[in-house]
């Protein structure tokens, strides 16, 4: 039990390290903020699916990134950050539902990110930093992006990771 114990808080240390440093990766190409959000970081919103250690991992790198964004609004830091956990948490349940299939798990997995994402992050933009656009374009472009980097690279890095998922992922 102890050592599932630091397996996992090393796999959850690691995904969040990744997670910063792939947010910060976007930051330079001015991608990981406002309206139009193509975080590079995103695609590993499917990690859920492969290993529970992801779900802390995705949340404090989410809040670990938040911080590091020059004039970041606190409710931005919450929101986003809780938009992640919940992205997370439903990816993770829908990967044991679906164990059995998994050619559905592959598609499904990014999917609870990017909904959440789309719906709670313009809702911060909107109201933490008074930005004109409307709601409904704010969910367009930061639905856009997510899809981009959540779902797109997140379906290539989900077959990219599942050939190897035993070698990288330690379950108990």
């Amino acid at each position: 039990m102890r050592r599932y114990s630091i397996v996992f808080l090393v796999q959850g240390g690691l995904i969040a390290a990744l997670y910063v440093a792939l947010t910060w990766l976007s930051t330079i190409f001015q991608l990981s903020s406002f309206a139009i959000q193509v975080r590079l970081s995103e695609a590993l919103a499917i990690l859920p699916a492969f290993t529970p250690a992801a779900i802390p991992g995705l949340t404090v790198g989410c809040i670990i990134s938040n911080l590091m964004v020059p004039g970041v609004h606190p409710l931005d830091i919450l929101g986003g950050s809780f938009a992640t956990l919940l992205g997370a948490v439903c990816c993770y349940l829908i990967s044991r539902l679906l164990s059995s299939h998994e050619k559905a798990k592959w598609w499904m997995s990014p999917l609870p990110n990017f909904a959440f994402n789309t719906v709670i992050v313009p809702f911060v933009l909107k109201f933490a930093y008074q930005l004109p656009e409307g709601y409904f374009f704010l969910m367009f472009t930061v639905g856009a992006g997510e899809f981009i980097a959540g779902c797109l690279l997140g379906w290539v890095l989900y077959r990219s990771i599942y050939p190897i998922k035993s070698r990288i992922f330690i379950t108990k």
